[in-house]
């Protein structure tokens, strides 16, 4: 894990004070909303529906027992709306509720009091009063933490493979080149205000595990012929209103030369990417609308920096080294806990084959806990949980643990003699469901229980699905199946790359949602990056469980021996999961009838 400096501390220390000077001015009124707005923005701090919420960044995912705790802190002490707050926000989910059309889906009540995992690692509070704003940009910079460019038009927080480093299909460790990135952009004073937001992933193993098709800079470390590192450049993914895989714009660029053509392509963006409609402002429609006359400016921008600008742009090999050193390998030490565990046990088996990893030293193990459990929104962890995490950390990953893109945790520096007593100690937790990629390890954003922007829930929805899949022996029959699910057309939930997506609209003022079928995330399971296809007209709520059950038991039915749900997608076509969806629909309509 990265060891922060005392630059970096005094980097978040410092902006965590001028942002409490600015709040405070503003509280005085001697900073205007409009004044305020980007600089809230910048900071982390929306407000969402009900309350502000907080983004606090975890840079590729790396976060310390330490900060655990301190996120489990901010949960107990300050995500917490005041009772009447609570009681109009439950009363409007209630009456939104009523409004809906034909049989309801029972949500639960609205909680408050934790932390959300994001498929970009971050972290999200819900209900902290903007009062309390400052006291908890206090305590995050107290451990290296931050909400720093995590909102904004501006280069958002650095993702990577939640692997690296570490993965036995690794070609090189890209946390170095992602924290050299980050360092870069961070308050970087000419990409502060893009014509929108934008994001960079890197991965650097032969499996894609960032989907990096579908950012705005994805980044493919590789070695030449000649055993020189570099980088695959594709620029121009995104979902939204409008889904893009990106576009290879290099095959090899030299490690040394990242920054600069990351400059060249931001700067591009910056001066032809529409600022008259936020729809059509992303790099992704720049670049579809310009093609080759797109990357012919970012070429000849590249050769301006490193020929005329005067100064060396070029990574060094002195400060790749001087940030490679501060990524350093814990002290590794076995925990040695007894379990009484059986070995042989068909769950354990189980959790073994589903939630624990290879590691690139031998004797070791990664192994990812499970967010996704009944009775909680995916990705969702209250206080005593963030605080037992802590302790999981430092007993069997050598305090250290990184958040995942499918919104789970996972424990990098796990030793294979602990798996028993690890597994014992999470499923004291409920964190040990044998769930990894299958179908109840669904992503899903907060939707409308939370968010403003959303035009549909999506957390009771979860949670129908995750009950109707509750026994092992289907879940496991299924194999392996991502269900990703967003509140609305900003795809926070990435339903344009599942094998099943789900997607909340708004029709006149009332929930629906639409189900695409065939997205692919660029993994090895997934194949290409690709996006769904939408099987039809939308479904109420509480038709969608029986249309995923129906789309599940066409797959049963039709598939050959060994194949997996997207292979036999691929194979059989759309057509008969159409049918089955719409006939579950009718299905569902004639139950109520009668």
């Amino acid at each position: 894990m990265y060891q922060y400096t005392d630059f970096d501390r005094q980097f978040v220390t410092l902006r965590a004070q001028q942002f409490r000077d600015q709040l405070e001015r503003w509280q005085r009124g001697e900073l205007t909303d409009e004044q305020m707005l980007p600089l809230r923005l910048q900071n982390g701090w929306y407000i969402q529906r009900y309350a502000p919420m907080a983004r606090i960044a975890v840079p590729y995912g790396e976060i310390s027992s330490l900060q655990l705790r301190t996120l489990g802190h901010i949960a107990r002490e300050y995500d917490r709306p005041t009772s009447e707050l609570l009681a109009h926000a439950q009363a409007t989910q209630d009456e939104l509720e009523a409004a809906q059309p034909g049989a309801t889906l029972a949500a639960a009540p609205l909680k408050y009091g934790y932390g959300h995992f994001t498929t970009r690692t971050n972290v999200q509070f819900n209900w902290i009063p903007i009062t309390r704003a400052a006291d908890v940009m206090d305590l995050l910079a107290s451990v290296s933490m931050h909400g720093i460019q995590t909102s904004g038009n501006d280069i958002r927080n650095i993702t990577c493979d939640a692997l690296e480093g570490i993965a036995e299909d690794g070609i090189v460790d890209c946390r170095p080149f992602a924290e050299i990135t980050r360092q870069w952009s961070s308050l970087h004073p000419e990409f502060s205000y893009l014509p929108r937001k934008f994001k960079i992933a890197f991965n650097g193993a032969k499996e894609d595990r960032a989907a990096i098709g579908w950012y705005d800079i994805g980044l493919q470390a590789l070695k030449n012929d000649a055993g020189e590192v570099g980088f695959t450049v594709k620029v121009g993914g995104g979902m939204g209103r409008t889904p893009i895989i990106g576009s290879v714009v290099r095959e090899f660029l030299p490690w040394a030369e990242l920054l600069n053509y990351i400059e060249a392509i931001v700067r591009v963006y910056n001066g032809y990417g529409r600022r008259d409609n936020k729809w059509k402002a992303r790099i992704k429609i720049l670049v579809k609308s310009e093609g080759q006359a797109f990357i012919t400016a970012v070429e000849k921008e590249y050769r301006d920096i490193v020929e005329l600008d005067g100064a060396p742009h070029r990574i060094t090999q002195a400060e790749l080294d001087r940030v490679t050193s501060h990524f350093v390998v814990p002290e590794l030490k076995p925990a040695n806990l007894p379990s009484k565990v059986d070995p042989q046990g068909q769950l354990y088996q189980r959790w073994l084959a589903q939630n624990v990893r290879g590691h690139r030293l031998p004797g070791m193990k990664t192994v990812t806990l499970s967010f996704k459990r009944l009775g909680f929104a995916p990705g969702d962890a209250d206080a005593d949980t963030l605080d037992a995490l802590a302790q999981l950390a430092e007993q069997f990953s050598a305090s250290e643990a990184r958040l995942t893109h499918e919104q789970n945790l996972l424990l990098p520096w796990v030793f294979e003699s602990d798996l028993p007593a690890l597994y014992e100690a999470a499923r004291k937790l409920g964190l040990a469901q044998p769930n990894i990629g299958l179908l109840t390890d669904m992503i899903a954003c907060p939707g409308g229980d939370f968010c403003s922007l959303a035009n549909a829930r999506s957390l009771h929805i979860a949670e129908a699905v995750t009950e109707r899949y509750q026994d092992l022996d289907e879940l496991f029959d299924l194999g392996p199946i991502d269900l990703h699910m967003s509140g609305c057309i900003n795809s926070c939930g990435h339903h344009h790359s599942g094998h099943i997506g789900i997607l909340g609209v708004d029709k006149d003022g009332k929930e629906w949602y639409q189900i695409t079928l065939g997205g692919a995330d660029g993994s090895q399971l997934s194949g290409p990056a690709i996006g769904g296809k939408v099987v039809g007209p939308s479904f109420t709520a509480a038709e969608v469980p029986g249309v995923i059950e129906a789309i599940l038991d066409t797959y049963r039915a039709l598939r050959q021996p060994g194949e997996l749900f997207i292979d036999a997608l691929r194979r059989i076509g759309h057509d008969p999961f159409k049918q089955a969806a719409n006939a579950a629909r009718h299905a569902k309509a004639e139950e109520a009838v009668h």
